[in-house]
């Protein structure tokens, strides 16, 4: 079973995508995480995607498909891959698709994760992270026990450069213009699953279930 999430930035895709994933046995493959490895690490494509993720723009196709490409084609598959931010334009689902058929593979279901813009804003602006052990806190519903502080070791909270308001704002004006067009991509090839996205995130997980198992 090969899965696509789809949904705007703070959806709960990433999330739900790591579980479905256990629950299935499949390989989850993140590009927010893939990219901020390559940056983390300098290497040359991460290099020229860190100035497009610092201003929340989209990361250009040809850095995002060949991190893909490598991933896929060193990972093992398990059961099958769920892709976690990829594609992101009509272009990347095309070459998904490309990728997919020259490996005799096909593309299951892709599951779109429906959220409100006032409910985005809401949710990443509450979003923080420890810089030494990487946890995250999320406002009101995972507060630290010392405010602004890491439970593990203290140290002092962060906000992701593309969470602050006014990328926030850009990311999903972005995300309007160049992604959503692919729920219709999709919508086309029968295979997008609409899941209410704003329910209780059990909800939301066993309703993912019911969806790609139809």
């Amino acid at each position: 079973m090969n899965l696509v999430f789809l949904g705007p930035p703070g959806s709960g895709k990433g999330t739900q995508a790591l579980r479905v994933a256990k629950e299935l046995n499949l390989i989850h493959i993140s590009t927010g995480d893939l990219l901020r490895e390559a940056v983390k690490n300098q290497t040359e494509l991460g290099q020229q995607a860190e100035e497009f993720m610092k201003s929340g723009n989209l990361v250009p196709d040809e850095l995002i498909v060949k991190l893909i490409e490598e991933k896929i084609s060193n990972g093992d598959k398990g059961n099958g891959i769920i892709l976690d931010g990829f594609p992101r334009t009509i272009p990347q689902a095309e070459s998904l698709k490309k990728m997919f058929e020259q490996n005799q593979e096909h593309l299951d279901s892709a599951v779109l994760l429906e959220v409100s813009d006032d409910e985005v804003v809401k949710r990443l602006l509450g979003r923080w992270y420890c810089p030494k052990c990487n946890a995250g806190y999320n406002y009101p519903s995972n507060r630290p026990q010392q405010e602004g502080l890491c439970d593990n070791d203290g140290q002092e909270l962060l906000r992701r450069p593309d969470d602050e308001e006014a990328v926030v704002k850009n990311r999903l004006d972005v995300y309007k213009k160049q992604t959503q067009p692919i729920e219709e991509f999709y919508r086309q090839e029968s295979i997008l699953r609409e899941i209410k996205g704003e329910q209780q995130p059990d909800t939301v997980f066993q309703d993912i279930l019911a969806a790609v198992k139809d």
